[in-house]
Parts: C-alpha cells; structure tokens; sequence
C-alpha cells in the first residue's frame, strides 16, 4: 500500500524522498536507484532502513558469499542489490505493480556478471507460497514493519521461507506501538535479537532464527 502521492513542495526532512534517484557508495561500486514517488509512492523511494541494513551486510557480521537469499518488500532493490554484489544469490521481491521500476535499478546497478545471481520475483505476502519452496539462508527485510494488517501474512511468509537454520534480517525504525506488537509477534515464533543501532537515523536491526519445533503455518 503506497502513500497519496501529493503535488507541492516536500517539507525538508522529505525532499530527498521526491527526487528521481539516489546515490550510494555499496560493495565498492557507485550506485544510482531510480526513485519515483508519484507513480509508486512508499514503495520507489530509498528509505533509511535499506541503507542502515546496507550498511551492516558490509560490515559482514552475516556471511553472504554464495548463500541463498531473499529480500521481502524491495522497494526500489538497494538491499537486495548490495546483497548481490557482496557474493550472495538474492530472490528480490515485491508486489507486481512495482516489478518494472524494480527490475530497472536492479539492471542498471548490476554489472553483468552478478546478474545471473539475481531474481525479480512478485511476491504478496501470504499468497501464492508454494511458488517460493524455502531453503533460503538469509531472508532480508527493510522497513517493511508498518502496516498492521499485514502482520499475519508477513509472519506467514517468513514462517515458510525459513528453515531451522536460516536467518532473518530486518531493519526498521520504531515509529509506533504496532511496531513493537509485530516484534512481539514474532517471538512467539522466532528467537529475536536486536544485533546493531544506528543513532543518528535511528534504525535497528535485528536478526530471527525460527524456536526449535516449529513448522510452516
């Protein structure tokens, strides 16, 4: 669900939000994501979330080269992208709407030999799972803890992507009660741990490994 986009001046704190691209320095390669709030709202913008997770997969606490991995609600695909250059196979997904923006940033920040370890892959939550049969190492998500009626499908989701051994990344800024609630939803399922902070855009990440016992919904 994408925000109404509106005509006018952005407020400051916005601005960079309604400009048609931004720039990043990831994996040793300079990067240029399309962005387009007008047509896509939420959903083609970079969010601070996506960079402070960029940022920690450098740090590389989390093995990526030649893992199997999956990032949830794209967006414009920087998580996956950088994912990618730092050697893993990434599934990059979102809903069909946004698929053409994202499969575009996707090729434009891809050199050709890291395309082939890359997917665009439509995914709504809770739909259509059987196409997605797990085994997945990683499965990466950022700022997609926002929406209170897709915690159920979200938690879903995640359940049958991961097996005993995969790990769950999300990256998130706490804005509201709900936001808290999904976290606590998703301990009565998973082990959660809040595994970095970054302060200044205040965002956190935090790692998920599915409770010994427990099986797809």
């Amino acid at each position: 669900m994408a925000l109404v986009p509106y005509e006018g001046n952005p407020l400051p704190a916005l601005s960079k939000l309604h400009s048609s691209s931004a720039e990043f320095r990831f994996a040793n390669q300079e990067l240029r994501l399309a962005q387009d709030w007008k047509k896509l709202g939420v959903a083609a913008v970079v969010w601070d979330a996506a960079v402070v997770m960029c940022m920690y997969l450098e740090l590389g606490a989390v093995e990526l080269k030649g893992k199997k991995a999956i990032e949830l609600g794209a967006g414009t695909g920087l998580v996956g992208i950088v994912a990618a250059l730092l050697g893993a196979h990434v599934t990059i997904t979102d809903r069909e709407p946004a698929l053409e923006f994202l499969s575009a940033n996707v090729n434009a920040n891809l050199p050709p030999r890291s395309r082939d370890t890359v997917i665009v892959s439509d995914l709504t939550w809770g739909q259509g799972l059987e196409r997605f049969p797990g085994g997945f190492d990683l499965v990466l998500g950022a700022d997609i803890i926002y929406l209170e009626e897709t915690f159920p499908a979200l938690l879903q989701t995640l359940e049958h992507l991961c097996s005993d051994t995969t790990v769950v990344l999300l990256a998130c800024k706490i804005r509201y009660e709900r936001d808290t609630n999904f976290l606590s939803m998703l301990r009565h399922r998973f082990a959660v741990e809040e595994v970095h902070y970054d302060k200044d855009r205040d965002i956190h990440v935090y790692k998920a490994c599915r409770l010994p016992g427990r099986t797809d919904l």
